[in-house]
């Protein structure tokens, strides 16, 4: 039996087995900070690896290299390659990693590339030196990822380091949980997002940008349809800093220009750092049903043209901030929460019906449960088009198209589910076909609908899907009996494992005062 597991292990992909290993060496380092220092030593074993191949190329002195100085900084900008001082290659950290002092090799090193590389000015973390981090665990991590993407392609080495870098981020978000959510974005919903835009060319606005995932999918779809990356530009923001340095690391592994990608501690509404952008593709997901964004500050803001949004929810607040930033022929797709659909309050229904009469909604879809790790509030797509009626794509104006995918997905564990990609291909092809000329699209019971806008007027301005798309054929007979029994069945499990919790935790809390007595 011990022979067969480790066989399964050697069949795991490699950023399993690195996770695994990983995260036993963190001992007692909590994930939140734990990730600042596992993400940091993947890159920097990036920007060395791809430094060291240059730096052996100009070495050699030949062809196109003839004469050039391998320490000259001005080389490796050409190139779009960061320059790595001695002091912080791979090379040199890793013949100190068995040293008391690795810690601060480290922090020195991340320093040393900021000081030589301005683009990443503040963006390193210089946490390797902290009391709860030891030289043996940090020796043991520099081992492991010295071992990622071995060779000296630089196209394999960043296709490797980047998969497992944006790997271990949504590893950090599951074992953070609700934190995680707010720097991460599931990768299957965002994968969904980008498939259903196809951001083939133009310029990419997220002003909610997290780690980068829009970003990263985005030229990750260009590349898999034969695209050019260079075909698209990307603009961000994010408020919060930490996460911001996660988004330039996430960018620059993949050697994706983070230039307009910005950070202010204000936030997208009180501090607009790309205010006259007209994108092609807003793609985001915003913080859910957001109260503390600011809205008395902002009552009389040009951006509310279809309303003045609640102060106490930022959801309608975010759809115009969206819209406002959009091109003539702008599309936008986002995450919300689900009483967007809905809700009334706060004259958030009459800028619902403003944006449905001015024909700008496009698409709506209703998600599963369990996607999302900060929250348990269901959520939605909403997809916005400035211009439905183009050319480009069929003329949709007086139409809009509902997707009711609550049935999709699967669990990954007891409290997660994710999209497969048969699932994104589903949802996303419905859409595709329902837009294009020649698209072979049809009304399916339960899953989709082609709606009028007269029929949505009809039901009072409301987008819930399953209003429109009504319940499947094989739904018609549903057994209340039996799904009241098997919900019931599951309760009592998750009961039941509370209650095991409970009684592990209170014996051990009475060890610890036989223990405490006993001193």
């Amino acid at each position: 039996m011990a022979k067969a597991k480790k066989n399964n292990t050697k069949d795991e992909p490699i950023e399993k087995q690195l996770w695994k290993a990983a995260d036993k060496l963190r001992k007692n380092i909590d994930a939140a900070e734990y990730k600042h220092i596992v993400l940091g030593l993947i890159f920097l074993k990036y920007i060395s690896d791809a430094f060291e191949e240059l730096h052996s190329k100009l070495k050699s002195n030949t062809g196109q290299y003839a004469g050039a100085d391998p320490e000259d900084k001005d080389e490796y900008k050409a190139e779009n390659v960061f320059f790595v001082p001695e002091i912080a290659r791979w090379s040199y950290l890793q013949s100190k990693a068995k040293l008391p002092t690795i810690g601060k090799e480290v922090d020195d090193a991340m320093d040393a590339i900021e000081k030589e590389n301005p683009s990443l000015k503040d963006v390193l973390p210089k946490v390797f030196a902290r009391g709860n981090l030891d030289p043996t665990t940090l020796g043991g991590l520099i081992d492991l990822v010295g071992n990622i993407a071995l060779g000296d392609a630089k196209a394999r080495s960043a296709d490797i380091l980047g998969h497992v870098f944006e790997y271990f981020l949504g590893e950090f978000a599951l074992a953070e949980g609700k934190k995680g959510g707010q720097f991460y974005t599931p990768r299957s919903v965002v994968e969904l997002l980008v498939e259903m835009l196809e951001p083939y060319k133009g310029r990419v606005f997220d002003p909610c940008c997290g780690s980068g995932g829009m970003f990263v999918q985005s030229e990750k779809f260009v590349t898999e349809h034969q695209g050019n990356v260079n075909d698209i530009s990307i603009y961000g923001q994010e408020s919060n800093q930490t996460t911001w340095r996660l988004t330039k690391m996430n960018l620059a592994i993949r050697s994706i220009d983070s230039s307009q990608v910005k950070w202010n501690n204000e936030g997208s509404f009180l501090n607009d750092v790309h205010k006259d952008l007209k994108a092609d593709f807003v793609i985001a997901n915003p913080p859910f049903n957001d109260s503390d964004w600011s809205g008395d500050l902002l009552r009389k803001d040009g951006r509310w043209i279809y309303g003045v949004p609640p102060s106490g929810n930022a959801n309608y607040a975010w759809i115009q901030h969206f819209l406002y930033h959009l091109s003539p022929i702008g599309i936008a797709g986002f995450v919300l929460a689900k009483g967007s659909l809905t809700s009334k309050t706060s004259g958030e229904g009459e800028i619902r019906k403003g944006l449905i009469e001015a024909r700008l909604v496009d698409c709506i879809v209703n998600l599963p449960a369990k996607l999302f790790l900060n929250t348990q509030i269901p959520a939605c797509l909403w997809f916005l088009s400035r211009n439905k009626a183009n050319g480009k794509f069929r003329n949709r104006t007086n139409e809009i198209l509902f997707i009711d995918a609550r049935n999709e997905g699967h669990l990954i564990n007891r409290r997660t589910k994710e999209l497969s990609a048969d699932d994104i291909k589903k949802i996303s092809s419905t859409y595709h076909n329902w837009r294009n000329p020649k698209g072979n699209y049809q009304d399916i019971k339960g899953f989709c609908n082609s709606t009028s806008i007269e029929r949505v007027r009809e039901l009072d301005f409301v987008l819930t899907p399953g209003r429109y798309v009504g319940l499947a054929d094989d739904e018609d007979d549903f057994d209340f009996k039996e799904r009241f029994t098997s919900l019931k069945a599951e309760f009592l499990e998750q009961l039941k494992e509370e209650e095991n919790l409970n009684a592990i935790i209170l014996e051990n809390l009475a060890k610890i005062q036989v223990s405490c007595g006993k001193e």
